[in-house]
């Protein structure tokens, strides 16, 4: 928590995991280090923006109504818009939601301000390309480097392939590896028509910022249901060869390819490529090429590939899809 003028920000510490008992018990002891050092003085007012459990919501409305006359909480959704060249913004507005002995406002009122925020976009990116490229292990490796930059959304996972790697492959194979394998062999399945169609709803469904898709290593009508309704698509293989006939594939689906990446299991090194003024021509740049071309190293069961410096670029370059 830090108190910016009137605003409050607010944020979950995404790495290290917590229950929501321990989250609630730091929120409280956070806020009245705050308050009895000064930081949090009260007054006429204060704003909330930021992620916040619904516990510690409540926590923190209760500590701030003993000290300010209103309360307002942040509703990203609402707000005056404008165009610029850069993207769509939208004022911050916020909904008061705690007002005592205050002239001004009343519970249910807007609270405009000048702060403004980009527009977000909803990215639904399809991981893709041949078997045994190490797929399985960016998708986690993405989702971690996703999870430590508080600036970022929180990625949603979709595991659309077959080989049992899910979610919860690779902290079982940190902390038991025959039992991993064991649980995967069980977890192995045949892509059907049923779970394309099934998982295929997922996609078209899903609408968090970001959404990782995981796919099997097969060009097939079962991949081709499921990719459909994603976004943008980041090939990765093992055998460059291969990049061609899986760009032909997304390009069909009209998916927009947005990194090409040379999976190199025994490298000792990443190599990262930009497109020049990504940022700046991002929209621009994506009609005829990827952003992000290189290699990855290293992509190893068991292994947090978090920290490579391809899968921070990724990473990166996903965070700012969505605020295109």
């Amino acid at each position: 928590m830090k108190l910016e003028g009137e605003v409050l920000r607010v944020g979950f510490n995404r790495v290290f995991p917590a229950g929501g008992d321990r989250i609630v018990h730091d929120a409280l002891e956070l806020l009245e280090q705050m308050i009895d050092s000064g930081q949090i003085p009260g007054g006429k007012c204060i704003l909330i923006d930021g992620p916040q459990s619904v516990p510690v919501a409540y926590v923190i409305s209760h500590k701030l109504a003993h000290l300010y006359e209103v309360v307002g909480v942040l509703d990203p959704k609402i707000g005056r818009k404008i165009d610029t060249p850069s993207g769509a913004l939208r004022y911050k507005n916020y909904i008061v939601t705690i007002s005592h002995g205050s002239s001004k406002y009343k519970v249910g009122d807007l609270i405009e301000t000048q702060e403004a925020q980009p527009e977000r976009s909803i990215v639904k990116v399809v991981l893709c390309g041949p078997p045994q490229s190490g797929k399985s292990c960016l998708r986690e490796g993405l989702k971690m480097a996703i999870l430590s930059n508080l600036a970022g959304p929180y990625p949603y996972v979709i595991t659309a392939c077959p080989d049992g790697e899910g979610s919860w492959y690779q902290k079982t194979y940190e902390e038991n590896q025959g039992l991993a394998d064991e649980m995967k062999r069980y977890m192995k399945f045949e892509v059907t028509p049923e779970f394309a169609e099934k998982t295929a709803q997922s996609v078209k469904s899903t609408n968090q910022l970001i959404n990782i898709i995981d796919v099997g290593g097969k060009i097939s009508p079962e991949n081709e249901k499921i990719m459909e309704p994603a976004t943008h698509a980041v090939i990765l293989s093992g055998d460059s060869s291969k990049f061609t006939e899986w760009e032909n594939f997304c390009q069909q689906l009209k998916l927009t390819v947005i990194a090409k990446i040379h999976s190199q299991l025994d490298a000792v090194e990443d190599g990262v490529f930009f497109a020049d003024n990504w940022k700046e021509k991002t929209n621009e740049l994506l009609k005829t090429t990827p952003l992000l071309t290189g290699s990855v190293h290293g992509l190893k069961r068991g292994e947090n590939v978090s920290d490579r410096p391809m899968v921070q670029a990724l990473a990166d370059l996903m965070i700012h899809l969505t605020k295109c």
